[in-house]
């Protein structure tokens, strides 16, 4: 007998795409100049109980940043084929814990994932699914505020990085 329970719940979720007229490069460069690089000198404050001079840091970053990403059409050349394609993990750790702290499991997608790809046919675009609907998904108030804020910083900086 087993001491687990399994739930699976239907979630509606709101996906979008960005497309933009420039090249797979430049919109790489764009977005990579536009949003730094997480420090993850963060992170190992925290792990020291340096909360203070850690929450100082983050108060301090933009208001979104990259965590990191992987070459997804890279990877493709298992298969044979070569593709522009990279996941993005993009957020900001502070932002994330000012939802997790109202629901834990707001954790399972923060930071957000984005997808920069050139499909088949040369068009470049971002793709990800809206924060406001995966987070949406706990019904909790706080949570829902900071998406909807997240929402319009994540929208407007990859319109930016495509433009």
């Amino acid at each position: 007998m087993s001491n687990c329970t399994h739930t699976v719940t239907n979630v509606m979720i709101q996906h979008v795409t960005i497309q933009s007229n420039r090249s797979f490069q430049s919109v790489k460069e764009k977005l990579e100049h536009l949003l730094p690089r997480i420090d993850d000198g963060i992170f190992v404050l925290l792990r020291y109980g340096e909360t203070v001079r850690a929450l100082k840091e983050l108060e301090a970053l933009p208001p979104l940043s990259i965590f990191g990403f992987r070459d997804h059409g890279t990877l493709l050349g298992v298969a044979g084929r070569q593709r522009w394609a990279i996941q993005y993990d993009i957020g900001n750790p502070l932002t994330a814990s000012k939802m997790s702290r109202h629901d834990i499991s707001a954790a399972l997608y923060a930071p957000i994932r984005v997808l920069l790809r050139e499909s088949e046919n040369g068009v470049v675009a971002f793709e990800y699914d809206r924060p406001a609907s995966t987070f949406g998904q706990f019904g909790n108030a706080e949570v829902d505020a900071i998406a909807f804020q997240l929402d319009e910083d994540l929208r407007a900086v990859l319109v930016e990085a495509g433009s």
